[in-house]
């Protein structure tokens, strides 16, 4: 298994490398060239890719503070980087009998869900929903099983103390859905519970 970081390897991350079957390689994931460059030092087949690299944007996205700057960083991480990180590894997924794309997105980026505020992080789940559903499309052909899902409210530093569920319960209920994805499910925005969410 592989895993990317961004910044200082936490002691945790550490402790679980040195535990467990992972391999962990620094990266950031709005460096194209970065990108390039990890996906070439791979020489194994991927069976299933996850782009969980995410921000929430700047701390006031109202209406009247939200600027173009922000909007944009947050747009960088969350929307292209998915794709990017995607087509650069299609070689490896390709050569998979079972490849599957896993985007982590927000039913805050859902048209049903109607909140306020939050312009650029709302926006941009919204738009990489859309970018995954078209590469569901494109790959179909070559057998790529493509889907975004909402992780659930989970405690995070992002999510907060007060979100519904543990960072356990949510990765133990994305990887039920990744172990059951076939490609016929492909192009569907899922939950961490495995239903189909609303787009």
């Amino acid at each position: 298994m592989i895993a990317t970081y961004r910044g200082q390897l936490s002691p945790a991350l550490e402790d679980l490398s040195s535990s467990a079957n992972l391999y962990l390689h620094p990266l950031e994931v709005t460096d194209e060239k970065a990108v390039q460059s990890f996906a070439a030092s791979i020489a194994d087949h991927i069976d299933v890719l996850i782009n969980n690299a995410g921000v929430i944007g700047p701390e006031d996205q109202s209406l009247t503070q939200v600027t173009e700057k922000d909007w944009l960083e947050t747009f960088a991480v969350n929307t292209i980087a998915p794709l990017s990180i995607s087509r650069a590894f299609l070689p490896h997924l390709k050569r998979s009998e079972r490849p599957r794309i896993v985007t982590i997105s927000s039913m805050m980026g859902s048209l049903s869900d109607e909140g306020t505020g939050m312009y650029a992080y709302r926006s941009s789940k919204a738009a990489v929903n859309k970018v995954m559903q078209v590469l569901s499309l494109e790959l179909r052909e070559d057998g790529i099983t493509v889907c975004p899902v909402h992780p659930g409210w989970v405690q995070t530093d992002m999510g907060g103390a007060n979100a519904e569920i543990t960072p356990q319960a949510s990765v133990a209920g994305i990887i039920a859905l990744v172990d059951k994805l076939t490609l016929d499910m492909s192009g569907q925005f899922y939950t961490w519970e495995g239903k189909e969410h609303p787009w």
